[in-house]
């Protein structure tokens, strides 16, 4: 049996939809945590699985809420929009900042197929021993190993909440048969819930679940939706490299118009986004007249 057919006779957007039976109202036993998560998780799987859905796209834009998170545990107030500027409008070579380095170790962990070298390239400043030592410390059901990885990092480097969530996320993901990183635990977690330990961290793991598998069957219906209308707007696009920008804008969480190499000019870049914000297609993200950044 597919996953589609776990859905019989759905309409189009149903897979996209946390089922009323799945949510246990004010779940507070560990039963019905487990339960929840576990159909949240379910769900989810279905939902990525479904023709259409712009999976890098979506990963990266929930990499982008699992790093506003990390730079919260930091002390810093950055929003989203702050860490796309620190991303996107640095000069060539220069430094991102603090915040920017969480958000492009995010970036970077969802992007690549998970396994030991890979994460290592994300997070170089750990031994591959210790990545190898702490993934292995990930035993049982997907949750149960994600808490399990996100406890044995913190246990000896408390304060490597990023590498910990990315590490806790690469468990998750493996055990879900995902192949790569998608960000559902860290943006449902709390800082208190880092410091918790055995069951009060799995308990807290799973409410995580529950409301970040939640946030992204949002997110995959809003941004299927919008990637559907950029792909039928696309034969309209006459710029020669159309096609290729058009791929980038569905990859990636945002994009100067510079970024768009296969447009002719940088000129040529803007009046091509402008057209796609006026076809309603595209988003202006920052709401400046300059230095802008756009994304579904």
């Amino acid at each position: 049996m597919t996953s589609a057919h776990l859905i019989p006779d759905a309409a189009p957007d149903a897979a996209f939809r946390m089922p009323s039976w799945a949510m246990v109202e004010k779940a507070r036993t560990p039963e019905d945590l487990a339960f929840s998560s576990g159909a949240a998780l379910a769900h989810l799987d279905v939902a990525l699985r479904a023709p259409g859905v712009p999976l890098a796209l979506l990963r990266a834009r929930l990499a982008l809420s699992a790093a506003t998170v990390c730079v919260g545990l930091t002390g810093r107030s950055d929003g989203a929009g702050a860490l796309r500027d620190a991303v996107h409008l640095r000069h060539p070579g220069d430094p991102p900042g603090p915040a920017g380095e969480i958000c492009l170790h995010w970036q970077k962990a969802v992007a690549r197929q998970i396994s030991g070298a890979a994460l290592h390239a994300v997070l170089p400043a750990q031994d591959c021993a210790d990545i190898a030592r702490w993934r292995a410390a990930g035993q049982g059901a997907p949750i149960r190993r994600a808490a399990a990885v996100l406890e044995a990092v913190l246990a000896e480097a408390p304060r490597a909440e990023t590498g910990a969530l990315i590490l806790a996320e690469a468990a998750l993901a493996q055990a879900l048969g995902w192949g790569r990183i998608t960000p559902v635990l860290a943006p449902g977690l709390r800082p208190r819930d880092l410091r918790r330990t055995g069951d009060d961290l799995r308990l807290a793991c799973h409410r995580a679940i529950i409301a970040g598998a939640g946030e992204a069957l949002r997110l995959t219906s809003d941004l299927s939706r919008r990637a559907e209308r950029l792909r039928a707007a696309a034969p309209k696009l006459r710029a020669r490299g159309a096609g290729a920008a058009v791929e980038m804008i569905l990859t990636l969480d945002s994009v100067t118009p510079g970024a768009l190499g296969s447009l002719r000019s940088g000129r040529a870049a803007r009046r091509f986004c402008d057209r796609l914000v006026a076809l309603g297609v595209l988003r202006e993200l920052t709401g400046r007249d300059t230095f802008r950044l756009y994304g579904l």
